[in-house]
Parts: structure tokens; sequence; C-alpha cells
């Protein structure tokens, strides 16, 4: 007969293996991988909130598809206010519940992380902000960084040299946000003028928590400036437009790329969008690759209408990580997934993006704009300037 505390003690300790098999991969179990997500649901950024939820609602389609290699997907997401120490504590609380972190937001959000998801060997997918802030961290402190966003300053370059040829443009002002992601668009636009024989008459920086920006507009109307280059929110974009028009300046408009869903602007600004040029980074609606994809997206979340052109940005996100994912396999872990993410070469997810490369010495995977020019509010509608201007990677 057995000793019963001898069959109890291993059955304890086939217990406590098991246990510590499932749980060292942080956010994956046997039916489960966990996706951590940290945005701006709330405060003066919530309209790019529909990134994580584009992002989200993906992540539920391919769950109803049977999940990635028998597991479903499961997304945290927390509220950061666009606060970097707000996303920090985010962070800190979902580095070990979950497998990755996808969508991170907000140059002052990514520079506020970037130590802090090296240091936990945190995947990082598709992070929206400044790409020069990995840029210059150690190739080792990147490894588990993918991303996918044009670089700030070879944007505001290509802007103010576009306000030049399409507008003739003599004089250009930059109203900025007064952190990495506005900072780095004054360096190009700078850059940009001394090419294009442009002088820069005025830059005119506000705060994240400023609401009153009627002085700013009445700055940007003494420059005299023929076109306004923005690097700001939606909602600092809207209230300044605004303000401009009170006053009666009219000057024409140069929106970075995180001004590009069309609707949002027209919804937020009506026919003070009209005539507006404005950067987006892959397929918008309207074209064929984004309407078959957002008729599944809105099937998943239909509060995202009005907000399709964001909420692409977080779905080719999720799709880039569930890629990632596929390659990895059944028995997938942080370091396998990193290698299967460096495989991923000249791929463009359901057409919605330029070609993506990442690989083991470059992971900055695509570095590209093109130009759009909204048309009227009555129809949200728009017409394409430019094709895809691709810049070199940084990373």
């Amino acid at each position: 007969m057995k000793n019963p505390i001898i069959a109890i003690m291993g059955a304890s300790l086939l217990a406590f293996a098991s246990s510590t098999v499932a749980q060292k991969v942080p956010g994956v179990t046997d039916t489960e991988i966990v996706i951590g997500i940290t945005t701006p649901l709330s405060g003066p950024a919530a309209a790019w909130s529909a990134t994580a939820l584009g992002a989200e609602a993906w992540a539920k389609h391919v769950n109803a598809q049977g999940g990635v290699n028998g597991r479903q997907i499961k997304v945290l997401m927390r509220d950061d206010g666009y606060n970097p120490g707000r996303s920090v504590a985010n962070v800190n609380e979902l580095k070990d519940q979950v497998f990755a972190l996808v969508g991170l937001l907000g140059s002052a959000v990514l520079n506020a992380n970037k130590d802090g998801v090296a240091e936990a060997k945190l995947p990082t997918i598709w992070p929206y902000g400044n790409p020069q802030i990995f840029a210059k961290q150690p190739r080792d402190k990147v490894r588990g960084v993918f991303m996918v966003y044009p670089d700030y300053a070879d944007e505001g370059e290509f802007l103010v040299q576009q306000a030049a040829r399409l507008e003739k443009a003599k004089k250009v002002a930059v109203f900025y946000q007064n952190d990495d992601y506005g900072k780095g668009g004054l360096d190009g636009v700078r850059r940009g003028a001394g090419k294009a024989g442009v002088t820069v008459a005025a830059e005119v920086a506000y705060e994240v928590s400023d609401r009153e920006l009627g002085t700013h507009a009445l700055k940007l109307k003494d420059s005299g400036a023929d076109a306004i280059v923005l690097y700001s929110t939606v909602t600092h974009s809207a209230n300044v437009i605004k303000e401009m028009a009170k006053v009666g300046y009219r000057p024409k408009i140069f929106g970075a790329f995180p001004l590009g869903d069309h609707a949002t602007m027209f919804r937020v600004l009506g026919e003070l969008w009209e005539g507006a040029y404005f950067n987006v980074t892959g397929a918008v609606v309207g074209e064929p690759e984004a309407d078959k994809v957002l008729a599944i997206v809105l099937k998943q979340n239909p509060n995202l209408k009005g907000r399709e052109g964001l909420a692409l940005s977080g779905v080719v996100a999720m799709m880039a990580t569930v890629e990632g994912l596929k390659r990895a396999g059944k028995n997938v872990t942080r370091e396998n997934f990193i290698a299967s993410m460096e495989t991923i070469k000249d791929w463009s997810p359901e057409g919605l993006t330029g070609k993506i490369t990442w690989g083991p010495n470059r992971h900055h995977g695509l570095n590209p704009i093109r130009m759009m020019r909204a048309g009227k509010a009555a129809n949200t509608s728009y017409s394409a300037i430019t094709g895809y201007q691709p810049f070199p990677a940084h990373f």
C-alpha cells in the first residue's frame, strides 16, 4: 500500500510544478494570451483612444475566428489621460500580467516608459510617438520594440516643403505641443524651411493643460504666416483654428498625421477644416482596403463610427501582434515572439499600410506618410495629393 503522506506530497509537488510552468510566461495560459494597452480614454487626447478601441475590436474578431494557435486574446485596457506619470503606473501594473503592450500612445508617454519596458523585457508593439525616442536608446534596450511610425522631423520637413509647393507659402508658423511630439515636428519644419527658402514666422507652443488659446491664435495671426503647420492634439488643433477664425485669420492648414482622421476633424471643426492639408500613414475611409476591414471592426464596436481613421491605426497594431504570435507557434514565449516579429518582411496588414520590414537590426519597420486634402464638410470628402513618401528607418 502506498504511503498516503508521500502520495499527498507528490501530488502537491506536481501541482506546484504545473503552476510554475503555467506562469513562466507572463500573460500566457493554455487558453489565453493577455495584451496590455494604456491609452487616453479621457483628457485632452481622448479622441486618440479610438486607436486602442480599434485594436480591441480586431482582437475580438480574431477570437471569433478561433483565436491564435488555439488561444483567445484578452485585452487589459487602462486609462492614462495622456499623462506620462499615469501611464508609467499603468505599465508597472500590467507588466507582469500581460504578454505584450500594444499601441503605447504619446511621445511623452513613450519617453517616460522606454526604460521600464526594456527592463521588464516587455514586447512593445506599434507605439505611437517620436521614433527618435527609441533611436537614441542602446540597441539592446529596443529589442522588444517594433515600430511603424513616421519620424516627426522627417514629416515636418515634408509639410513645410509641401506648403511652399502647393500654396506658394513664403512664411509659415508652427503651432506645437511643448514636448517630444511638437518639438520633433518643429525641428523638421525648421529644416524644411531652410531647404525650401521659406521663413518660419512664428513658433507658438502650448501645454497639454492649456484650454484658452485666444492668445496663441493672436500670435499666429500677428506673424503674417501664409500657412500654419499643426503638431497638436485634435482638441488643441480645433480650438486654435476656431480662435484664429474669430479674429478673421484663415491661413492654409497643414496638419501632422495624428490629425489624419478627417471624419473626426470635420466633426469638431465643420467647414473650418475644408481645404486643410493633412498627412495619413495608411489606407483611409473610402478606400477598398480600409472599408473591408472597417466593416468587420464596426460590427465588433459600432461606437467607432465617425472615428474610423483612428480605429484603423489601432487595428494594424493588433494585426501585427497577431502575425507575430502566429509565427511564434503554440509554445509562445516573449523571446520567440520577438524572434518571430523579426522575420516579418515586406508585409502589409490587409493592404492597409506600405510594406513593413522588421529584422534583428531593424525595429523601425516603416517610416511613411502621404498627403491628403479635406474636401467638403457636408460629405467629409478628401482627395489624395501624394502617394506614400517613405523615409529611412531610424533604428
